[in-house]
C-alpha cells in the first residue's frame, strides 16, 4: 500500500460564516502549490485530553452519587490484550509514556464538525507522545506529523482481527487500519518506547471542553486567515471559543508554510494556553461546573483499560496537575521532506533517537535533535496571554 492509496477523509458538508472570530467548519482541498495540496484535516484535537486530565483532578470530594454516571460515561479499549507480550521493555524509572491521540470520525456530534462522508471509519490527525517524567513536575510532548511515511507493522486489532504490515504508508493509516491498537503498536515500532497509556478525545468533545472552561485566550501575533478553516483572527489577544479554537488547531493555509508541520506548531501553542487556562479556571468553586465540565471530559475520553474507570482516570490526573505550560517542553517528531513528494515527511532516524534515547532514559530532549529539522515556519504565531 502506497503513501498515495491512503484513505483520505471527505470534504465538509457545512461551513460557517467567516468573520474575525472565524467558525471552525471547511477544510482545505488537495490543490495548491507544495504543501498546501495537503488536504486540510479534521483534526480531532487530542489537545483536549489535557483538559479532560485538569478537569478530572476531582479530589475525591463532591462526588457522591454521581460517580456511577461519570464512571459509565467512559469508553475504554483493551491495547494491552491486542498487543500480546512482543512489546518494548517498561522502563521502571518512574515516568509514564502516554498515546494521545484524536481520530476524526464522521458519525455523531462529529458529523457537524468534521464534514465529509460517515463511513465508518477514522483517521488518527493527532497524535502526540505525552512523556510525564519522574515525579510528575515535568512533560515532555512529542508530535507525530500524520503525513510522515513510515513502514506500518503488522498488528492485532482490539477485536482480534490481524492485519499485515505495509511499507512506505502514511503514519495516520495505523489507526484507519486497525484503530487503537495498532495505533500504538505503529508508534513503539517507531520509537523503541513503550506506551503506558493511551486516550483519544473527539471533536464535539473538544468543542464543548473549551466552551464550558470559557474559552481560552490567546495571542496572535501575526493576522490569521484561512478561508479553507473559516478562521479569520487579527493580530491581538482573543478568547477563543470552541469553534474558535478547533479552527486553529485545524487551519494551515494562511499561517507559516501551510504544512501540517506549522499546524502542529499551533497546535502545541494553542496546548500551552489551555494547560494554563485549566489551571488558573477555579474548578474547585462551582460544584456544578465542575460536574458540567466532568460530565463532558468523561464523554469525550476514550482511554486504555487500565484507565477506563472514573477512580483511574482521578488518580492520572491527580498526578499531572503539578506540570505547568512552563514546565512543557514541545517538539515535533524529527522529520525532513520527502525529496519524491514534498507533500509527505520522512522520520530523521539519526536526531529522532536522540529524542527516543532521551524519553527511555527520562532525561530531557536535546535542542540538537530538532535543529535543522523540517518545520512549519509557524513558530511564535501563536502565545499563551
Amino acid at each position: 500500500m502506497s503513501a498515495e492509496s491512503t484513505p483520505e477523509p471527505g470534504t465538509p458538508g457545512e461551513t460557517g460564516t467567516p468573520g474575525e472570530t472565524g467558525t471552525t467548519s471547511g477544510a482545505a482541498d488537495d490543490s495548491g502549490p507544495r504543501h498546501r495540496r495537503q488536504r486540510g484535516r479534521r483534526k480531532g484535537v487530542l489537545i483536549a485530553a489535557w483538559t479532560a486530565a485538569g478537569i478530572l483532578v476531582l479530589g475525591g470530594t463532591g462526588v457522591g452519587y454521581l460517580y456511577f454516571k461519570l464512571n459509565g460515561n467512559i469508553k475504554s479499549v483493551d491495547i494491552d490484550q491486542a498487543l500480546g507480550t512482543d512489546r518494548p521493555t517498561k522502563v521502571d524509572n518512574g515516568s509514564e509514556n502516554i498515546l494521545v491521540l484524536g481520530s476524526d470520525t464522521r458519525s455523531g456530534a462529529n458529523k457537524k464538525l468534521g464534514g465529509g462522508t460517515d463511513d465508518g471509519s477514522a483517521r488518527s490527525d493527532t497524535a502526540m507522545i505525552i512523556h510525564v517524567y519522574e515525579g510528575h513536575k515535568r512533560a515532555s510532548v512529542v508530535s507525530i506529523p500524520r503525513d510522515t511515511l513510515i513502514d506500518r507493522p503488522a498488528c492485532t486489532d482490539t477485536s482480534g482481527t490481524e492485519h499485515d504490515a505495509a511499507s512506505g504508508v502514511m503514519f495516520n493509516s495505523a489507526y484507519s487500519t486497525g484503530g487503537a491498537a495498532c495505533a500504538v503498536k505503529t508508534v513503539e515500532s517507531i520509537s523503541g518506547v513503550r506506551m503506558d497509556h493511551y486516550l483519544e478525545v473527539d471533536f464535539s468533545g473538544f468543542e464543548k471542553l473549551i466552551d464550558e472552561l470559557g474559552g481560552v485566550q490567546v495571542t496572535t501575533t501575526k493576522a490569521i486567515d484561512d478561508p479553507d478553516s473559516h478562521l479569520n483572527l487579527r493580530a491581538g489577544t482573543h478568547t477563543l471559543t470552541g469553534e474558535q479554537a478547533l479552527g486553529l488547531v485545524r487551519t494551515r493555509h494562511g499561517v507559516g508554510d501551510g504544512s501540517d508541520l506549522g499546524r502542529i506548531q499551533l497546535q502545541q501553542a494553542f496546548i500551552k494556553a489551555l494547560v494554563n487556562q485549566v489551571r488558573h479556571v477555579g474548578l474547585f468553586t462551582s460544584g456544578t461546573k465542575l460536574y458540567d465540565l466532568a460530565n463532558t471530559a468523561t464523554r469525550a475520553v476514550t482511554a486504555d483499560s487500565d484507565l477506563g474507570s472514573l477512580k483511574s482516570l482521578m488518580s492520572f490526573a491527580s498526578g499531572l496537575k503539578g506540570i505547568s505550560a512552563g514546565n512543557m517542553n514541545m517538539v515535533t517528531m524529527p522529520v525532513r521532506y520527502d525529496p519524491s513528494n514534498p507533500n509527505r515527511v520522512i522520520v530523521a532516524e539519526a536526531k529522532a533517537k536522540q529524542v527516543w534515547t532521551a524519553l527511555k532514559n527520562d532525561r530531557p530532549i536535546p535542542k540538537a535533535a530538532t535543529e535543522g529539522t523540517a518545520t512549519g515556519e509557524a513558530a511564535g504565531v501563536v502565545t499563551s496571554s
